[in-house]
């Protein structure tokens, strides 16, 4: 499934909500994963690129959120309802 994501959010390699790669223990969280509790609950849009690690530029709307890096383009939450 994660195949089907756009690139932004779907490569894999650094996490989208903090930016560290992914399966980096040391993220210095107290939680110890690193993700904040509002991602984990799904509430938080993605901050960070998956493929490259640079912060995007995010904005929330009523009905969701996009997301856009400069190098991967922009993904929109309505987009990934659709995949659902």
């Amino acid at each position: 499934m994660v195949e089907d994501l756009p690139t932004p959010i779907g490569a894999g390699v650094y996490d989208v909500y903090t930016g560290f790669p992914v399966g980096d223990s040391d993220t210095g969280s107290p939680v110890g994963d690193g993700v904040p509790l509002a991602a984990r609950l799904g509430l938080e849009p993605p901050r960070f690129c998956a493929e490259c690690g640079r912060r995007m530029v995010v904005q929330v709307r009523p009905d969701g959120w996009w997301a856009q890096c400069s190098r991967h383009g922009r993904v929109d939450s309505t987009d990934l309802d659709s995949a659902r």
